[in-house]
């Protein structure tokens, strides 16, 4: 049995709903992780997937974040939110709704989809360093760990799939030098990766497959893609079953071309089941 997983920082699921379902069409994964959504669960377009044979387990709130899992080889046990997970106090101008309660963001779908488990996951951006949005996304990034310690030590293909906001290593920025005392590379961040990786995940991901820097993220401005200024930041995580299981995995830098696409490119993982 072939399997495909992949997963997508999608950018706004409805501002990109055309390329989402040409995208369905063409390269047809059997299980599919979004991230940031960018609408309410109940503003998901549902239909428009189902025509296509998917089923979606979908966590958003409309503001910036939102997770979701889409189907076509089944849809069970789905958990919304990681357990235990902390939340964040809204504290400074960059928040555009200043709360009084630290708000559980949607970053965090389970579901079992056919012989395979996965979550999607949005890991928090951090911001800057010393943020209170940095401790909040190391805190988030514990808490992860804890999520998925059980499903790591089955016997069952699992895996974490999503953006995680930290490139694991100076291979995965176009420019470490850039990067200095920067989000996404520091110590702290790939050390929670680390910790990670340390319950009995592996990075499934082939360091060369068609490009010498398999890129997954490449900022709007700057002409970032077309100068392939890019991170390494949307992992595929897997457990030894799924890990094992692995028979091709790539970047689909075509979702990446063109007009109106996100700049977030869909990592795809193939697995001989």
């Amino acid at each position: 049995m072939t399997v495909r997983v992949a997963t997508w920082n999608i950018n706004s699921v409805n501002a990109r709903l055309p390329k989402l379902l040409e995208w369905l069409g063409s390269a047809e994964p059997d299980v599919l992780c979004l991230q940031e959504l960018k609408c309410p669960t109940d503003a998901f377009p549902f239909d428009a997937v189902r025509e296509l044979g998917y089923e979606t387990a979908a966590h958003g709130t409309g503001r910036w974040n939102g997770v979701a899992v889409l189907s076509r080889i089944g849809l069970d046990d789905v958990v919304r939110g990681l357990p235990g997970q902390p939340g964040y106090l809204a504290d400074d101008a960059d928040d555009t709704l200043l709360a009084a309660e630290p708000e559980q963001e949607p970053r965090a779908v389970a579901a079992t989809c056919g012989p395979v488990r996965v979550w999607s996951v949005y890991v928090p951006n951090g911001r800057e360093v010393g943020h209170a949005h940095y401790a909040y996304k190391l805190e988030w990034l514990a808490a992860l760990r804890e999520a998925v310690r059980e499903d790591t030590a089955g016997t069952r293909p699992f895996a974490v799939l999503g953006d995680f906001n930290v490139a694991p290593t100076d291979q995965d920025v176009w420019d470490p030098a850039k990067f200095v005392d920067s989000t996404h590379v520091t110590p702290a961040e790939r050390q929670a990766l680390a910790d990670l990786r340390d319950l009995g995940l592996a990075d499934v991901f082939p360091r060369a497959l068609k490009y010498d820097h398999p890129f997954t993220f490449w900022d709007y401005r700057g002409l970032g893609f077309p100068k392939n200024y890019g991170m390494r930041i949307d992992l595929a995580y897997g457990n030894k079953p799924f890990a094992e299981a692995v028979s091709d995995a790539y970047v689909d830098r075509e979702a990446r071309k063109g007009k109106g696409t996100s700049d977030h490119a869909p990592v795809v993982v193939d697995l001989a089941l």
